[in-house]
């Protein structure tokens, strides 16, 4: 979010919390994807399940289909969109395997996530160094937690 936004521009004002969760969700490159764990060690605060409830109540304002869980499945019921999304920008995918539920491709994590060094970095960043694009998240119960659909509309 930028220093712009607030009630005398008629923006929303958000908790202090979820702007900084929305900052960094508008950070990540075009293509690339971070999870709700990423976001909050980037930030230092909170933890996955907060990142999500964040972006379940306020994701709709930035480019949502960027923070991500960490097995690399689509948002359900936003599936579609996302996919658009991620085609338009290059964002690697693993095709569905033809068991797959209705044939959603998922999120190559290796290759999609990042891990906030580079130009877009603008001085901010994982303090502890972040995680590595290929590092697993998993076990940390960034899953499942729950994300409002009506917030990405």
């Amino acid at each position: 979010m930028s220093e712009e936004s607030g009630p005398e521009q008629g923006l929303p004002e958000y908790p202090e919390y979820a702007e900084r969760v929305l900052e960094v969700a508008e950070l990540i490159p075009p293509g690339r994807v971070m999870t709700y764990g990423d976001v909050a060690e980037w930030l230092e605060e909170g933890g996955p399940r907060q990142v999500g409830r964040v972006m379940a109540l306020y994701g709709g304002a930035v480019p949502w289909w960027r923070v991500v869980r960490s097995d690399g499945v689509l948002l359900p019921g936003h599936e579609l969109r996302a996919i658009g999304h991620y085609r338009a920008e290059g964002t690697p995918l693993r095709e569905a395997s033809r068991a797959a539920q209705g044939h959603v491709p998922r999120l190559d994590m290796r290759r999609a996530r990042w891990d906030g060094a580079g130009p877009h970095e603008a001085g901010a960043g994982p303090r502890g160094g972040g995680r590595a694009a290929g590092d697993d998240a998993a076990g940390s119960g960034e899953d499942a937690h729950p994300r409002a659909p009506e917030a990405h509309t």
